[in-house]
């Protein structure tokens, strides 16, 4: 897919000259000389799923990684970027520029995939490719809305394309009418889209992908029995995959953050990075940027051309620490995920030895770095971010059936993910709060860097707990009522008067 929707994106937004001139510009794309073909619809497609990656203001690009893991109790933003800051120490406003891009960004890319869904049936294409198109955005636009329900929790629901001015101006929807949407887009697209594709589109979204995201939706909702029903078609009872999916854990949990591993049998949908495009890492959505991720920069020591936004609590290397495998090591995700100093340890190029220790941390960020490289000066990262994995749908499928009251059944989707971190199997005899333990224990160490772990813990009811108990800048501050959800931004409220502010801002 990467090269193919490069492509055709470029094709949309830098579209030139024809053979032969004609009344209508062909340097300006108008809706009347577009929505005709299946190139048409693809260009769509790809500048929809760009919103994702956007450098500054994607979900899964730098500022939206920082976003998502920056609030949490295993992670910490230094001072150096004023609203990356302030997110992590939870002193953030209704101006605070990261969050209010990513909700803008947001609904840029639900207004792609409106388009898309509404034009689509009057392009000179096959039913069939039809169908497919539109639940690929239903997708995209229930993976939008998703985001915005578990940041900002009420926000507009928009599914239709703005006609007139008061279109733009719509009122909040309640949260629960948000997730509504999103399992109702999810189910359409779980219904019409294909269960892999050829080599070549590789990274759209699949039928897979839909059932993964739409058991995620229930599991955020507490709607036990429905997660279950999803995840039940994508894993069997023994936590291996179910027919006609083919997911599975790699044997090498690293490998899942290594370029040359990226769209593995592991991964059920993930944002592609590329190192093609521009040479400008902040250009905006033009033919200046690069279609690669500067994140691994962002992280990387300054020693070795990195900006070190960003690095782990203690707590979180504590956590890593709290169960030796079978052979007496440490967990190897905890290698994998984290560098600190024990004997050999090597960190681009250099005995981690040679880096000076910093805010008191123990350790720096691993995981999807270009640690084996010399450096990270080059600033474009190729590595694809993996936005749902194989091992989270066994962790969620576990913990529907654990808070149905059937911990019985979660012991082989847990002990998949031990096996393969080289954990001995689990007891027999847990209760429900100690298997609910055990899988936040799982989900934390497997899932660090990965931007769950705020989100993990506002939906179990620890987050005011859990980070008065950690090490992280910031914690004194931290307001369950106000910082569960983030404000609606301040241009939003100035632009639209049916919009409320969030409670508590």
């Amino acid at each position: 897919m990467k090269r193919k929707l490069y492509i055709l994106l470029l094709a949309c937004s830098m579209a030139a000259c024809t053979e032969e001139l004609e009344q209508v510009n062909p340097n300006f794309i108008i809706k009347e000389n577009f929505w005709k073909t299946e190139n048409d619809v693809l260009s769509a497609l790809a500048a929809t799923y760009k919103t994702l990656k956007q450098q500054e203001n994607g979900y899964w690009a730098v500022r939206g990684i920082e976003l998502t893991n920056g609030r949490g109790d295993d992670f910490f933003i230094r001072n150096d970027v004023k609203d990356l800051y302030q997110l992590s120490t939870f002193t953030n406003n209704a101006t605070t520029g990261t969050p209010s891009n990513l909700y803008a960004t947001a609904f840029t890319g639900i207004f792609r995939a409106n388009q898309i869904i509404e034009n689509t049936p009057n392009a000179d294409i096959p039913e069939e490719a039809k169908a497919k198109f539109i639940a690929e955005a239903k997708f995209l636009r229930a993976v939008n809305y998703f985001h915005l329900a578990i940041n900002f929790g009420a926000v507009p629901v928009i599914t239709t394309v703005p006609q007139i001015r008061e279109d733009y101006f719509v009122k909040q929807s309640p949260e629960e009418e948000v997730w509504q949407q999103v399992e109702s887009d999810l189910m359409e697209a779980k219904a019409n889209l294909p269960v892999s594709y050829p080599a070549e589109w590789v990274g759209r979204a699949t039928q897979g992908a839909a059932i993964g995201y739409l058991g995620k939706a229930y599991v955020y909702q507490k709607k036990w029995a429905e997660a279950e029903g999803e995840f039940k078609l994508l894993a069997q009872p023994n936590g291996q995959s179910q027919s006609p999916y083919n997911y599975d854990l790699l044997a090498d949990y690293g490998q899942n953050f290594m370029k040359e591993y990226d769209n593995n049998v592991e991964s059920l949908f993930e944002v592609q990075n590329q190192n093609v495009g521009g040479s400008q890492p902040w250009a905006g959505e033009n033919a200046n940027e690069s279609m690669g991720s500067t994140t691994a920069q962002e992280f990387a020591p300054t020693e070795v051309g990195g900006w070190f936004e960003a690095f782990p609590t203690n707590k979180m290397f504590n956590e890593f620490q709290k169960e030796k495998t079978i052979e007496g090591d440490f967990d190897p995700r905890m290698y994998a995920s984290i560098v600190w100093d024990y004997p050999e340890a090597m960190y681009y190029g250099k005995p981690y030895s040679e880096f000076a220790e910093v805010f008191g941390s123990k350790s720096r960020i691993r995981k999807y770095q270009n640690w084996w490289d010399e450096n990270e000066g080059i600033w474009i990262s190729e590595i694809n971010e993996k936005a749902l994995r194989y091992a989270d749908i066994l962790l969620m499928y576990a913990e529907a059936l654990t808070m149905q009251g059937r911990t019985a059944e979660a012991y082989p989707l847990v002990n998949r993910i031990r096996t393969r971190a080289k954990l001995a199997d689990l007891t027999s005899g847990f209760t429900q709060e100690q298997m609910m333990a055990e899988i936040r224990h799982q989900r934390m160490v497997e899932f660090f860097r990965e931007g769950l772990r705020f989100y993990d813990l506002k939906r179990w009811g620890l987050l005011k707990e859990e980070i008065a108990n950690s090490d992280k800048e910031g914690r004194q501050f931290f307001d369950e009522a106000r910082h569960a959800y983030f404000p609606i931004p301040q241009n939003e409220l100035n632009t639209n008067p049916n919009i409320e502010q969030n409670p508590n801002w």
